[in-house]
């Protein structure tokens, strides 16, 4: 790996953000400082934090930081259920939790990977 952009789950959680910020402009006006404010950083912190933990020095670091990223990724997950029961995302919409638990997915299996090679 050279960079964090290197990384696919980075990849993957950058157009998650974009497909979040787009599903959220349909939100209600009154949810800009709530529920959208709070969607859009969880989603944010995914790829912040696997850049963040890339540049650290130690593989210790990487993985802390990978395991604040799938966190974040429970919490949005939280979050986007919150949503669809108050109806501001359709309940077929499944796409965005489908691509959701596959970026988790993949961070749980970097974070297997690297600590296994410790």
């Amino acid at each position: 790996m050279k960079t964090h952009k290197d990384l696919i789950v980075w990849k993957k959680s950058i157009d998650f953000v974009t497909d979040i910020y787009k599903e959220t402009n349909a939100f209600p006006k009154q949810e800009q400082y709530g529920l959208v404010s709070q969607l859009r950083r969880a989603a944010v912190s995914i790829p912040s934090n696997i850049a963040e933990g890339a540049s650290r020095k130690s593989k210790k670091e990487f993985i802390q930081f990978l395991h604040i990223a799938r966190a974040s990724s429970s919490e949005l997950e939280t979050q986007l259920i919150i949503s669809k029961k108050i109806g501001y995302l359709s309940s077929d919409n499944l796409d965005l939790e489908e691509k959701l638990s596959i970026i988790s997915k993949m961070l749980t299996g970097l974070i297997n990977n690297l600590e296994r090679r410790s």
